[in-house]
């Protein structure tokens, strides 16, 4: 069946507020896309959902949610964070400080991902916000 023909689908996964947990994340995703039929975009995704997960959980307190969603031929990763606060944004590529230990992160996601982008977002009546990046799918 085409990917662009696949019902969409939505999963969930919290995220305690645990660097350990971005280890999971990543494993989970992985097991999401074989799940699907969507191995291939494993290679990329990983990394980018690794970037996600990582500021949820470093930069912010509370819990957190690795967000995976399949719609239209386009896989969107997003990771959830109890603050509202947007992103810093990325520095241009080539522009980062090469002695800069943080930071860098949404560089990757900018450069890996089709689109990404934050949203304000409230999950279980906690605000907090999403940012997200998608990958289209290429047979």
């Amino acid at each position: 069946m085409p990917e662009n023909d696949r019902e969409p689908w939505e999963c969930w996964l919290h995220v305690p507020d645990d660097p350990c947990a971005v280890t999971v994340s990543r494993r989970t995703l992985r097991l999401i896309l074989t799940l699907h039929g969507l191995l291939h975009l494993a290679d990329t995704a990983e990394p980018l959902a690794t970037e996600l997960v990582t500021n949820a959980v470093r930069h912010t307190e509370g819990s957190a949610a690795l967000r995976v969603r399949w719609k239209g031929g386009v896989l969107r990763i997003g990771a959830w964070d109890a603050s509202p606060e947007p992103p810093d944004p990325p520095c241009l590529v080539g522009r980062c400080a090469d002695d800069r230990e943080e930071g860098r992160g949404l560089v990757l996601v900018r450069a890996c991902a089709d689109l990404w982008g934050w949203q304000p977002l409230a999950r279980n009546g906690s605000r907090g916000k999403c940012v997200w990046c998608d990958l289209a799918a290429t047979a």
